[in-house]
């Protein structure tokens, strides 16, 4: 998972940069490239124009580091440049919408992350709300569920997701950002990220669960019993 830098690392990071050191510039389109494809698929129609959005964005960086002042760190104005480029790019595809538009429109639609079938209705006597079909135990790395095929179906759940969704759970989640760090570079409120992840997180949940089988019925009446059966054992006591 790539590490954060900080801005005492962006300031050395910076200097060489300006100073022409190819290694370091190596080193930072390394760190970022695959997120920064990542983010601009959210506004282009494919990964070949995101790719040459990326192209575009690390030749303004290079361009314009000699003015880069520092109020953000480096990754946020990075991104920044890359957003404002994938914009213009995606209005040239009559497909331009600002992030924040499009966690906007996510965010608003009512989505209920689980199956409101799978839990019990509130007037039910004795567990009001309470699961009725619950998430069972997943495998653990040990057991396969890194394993690649598993991989696979997360990948395929998350290129399945809604543009913001997509991109908010891949830098979280896939390439280790921090909720300030998404909220900074995307300039999306903290609760619109949340929201974002939270969706995000639910549907591939979801794909995995409906990949391994991974829920189990509760037998809330058996439950029921047993607890009723002890209550009875507690007062004759």
């Amino acid at each position: 998972m790539p590490r954060s830098i900080t801005h005492g690392q962006d300031e050395g990071l910076v200097a060489a940069l300006c100073r022409g050191d190819a290694d370091a510039f190596a080193t930072l389109v390394d760190r970022h490239s695959p997120a920064m494809i990542r983010v601009a698929m959210a506004y282009v129609p494919t990964r070949a124009a995101a790719e040459e959005t990326v192209q575009e964005t690390w030749i303004a960086v290079m361009r314009g580091i000699d003015g880069f002042e520092g109020r953000a760190s480096l990754k946020t104005w990075i991104f920044r440049i890359l957003t404002n480029l994938a914009m213009r790019s995606g209005a040239r595809e009559r497909r331009s919408m600002p992030f924040s538009a499009l966690a906007a429109a996510e965010t608003t639609t009512s989505e209920s992350s689980v199956d409101p079938d799978r839990f019990l209705p509130a007037r039910h006597e004795h567990f009001p709300g309470h699961w009725v079909i619950m998430p069972a135990r997943w495998p653990t790395p040990e057991e396969g569920l890194l394993a690649g095929e598993t991989r696979e179906v997360i990948a395929a759940a998350i290129a399945e997701l809604p543009p913001a969704q997509r991109t908010v759970i891949a830098l979280r989640d896939v390439e280790g950002w921090s909720a300030e760090e998404v909220c900074e570079a995307l300039e999306i409120s903290a609760g619109n990220q949340r929201i974002l992840l939270h969706r995000a997180r639910s549907r591939v949940r979801n794909a995995i669960e409906s990949y391994y089988g991974a829920v189990e019925e509760i037998d809330y009446e058996a439950i029921t019993a047993e607890l009723m059966g002890e209550k009875k054992e507690e007062e004759s006591e």
